[in-house]
């Protein structure tokens, strides 16, 4: 069974850091990119940064870039994103999810579409 588990999520004030993480079981995980979306209330879910399963490729979205830093380990079949100096218009459910032989760069255009399976989603929440 495939199963993406997000966690480290809270609430943080303004200029604060979180460290997000996707736990993976249930498939080979290397062959997978790995993509993070949020979706704020009232919002379409949006793709925030992605890398890439062959050479660590990454995306980010123009507003976080500079702030978010996407990384993976294979050995532990986890994915992270660091999160930085972070604003209230960060707050939203963050969802990672496993693409199949995904690639991403700083041209990709993130699709949820592209993703076949996906975690429950954890809440950050930024105070001012």
């Amino acid at each position: 069974e495939v199963q993406l588990v997000e966690s480290g999520g809270g609430l943080v004030q303004v200029g604060g850091s979180l460290r997000l993480s996707c736990a993976a079981s249930g498939f080979r995980f290397d062959d997978y990119g790995i993509g993070w979306f949020r979706q704020a209330p009232g919002k379409e879910r949006e793709g925030v940064s992605c890398i890439s399963s062959s050479d660590g490729s990454t995306y980010y979205k123009d507003s976080v870039k500079g702030r978010f830093t996407i990384s993976r380990d294979n050995a532990r079949n986890t994915a992270y994103l660091q999160m930085n100096s972070l604003k209230p218009e960060d707050t939203a459910v963050y969802y990672c999810a496993a693409g199949d032989s995904l690639y991403c760069d700083e041209t990709y255009s993130p699709d949820t579409r592209d993703f076949g399976s996906w975690g429950q989603g954890t809440q950050v929440t930024v105070s001012s």
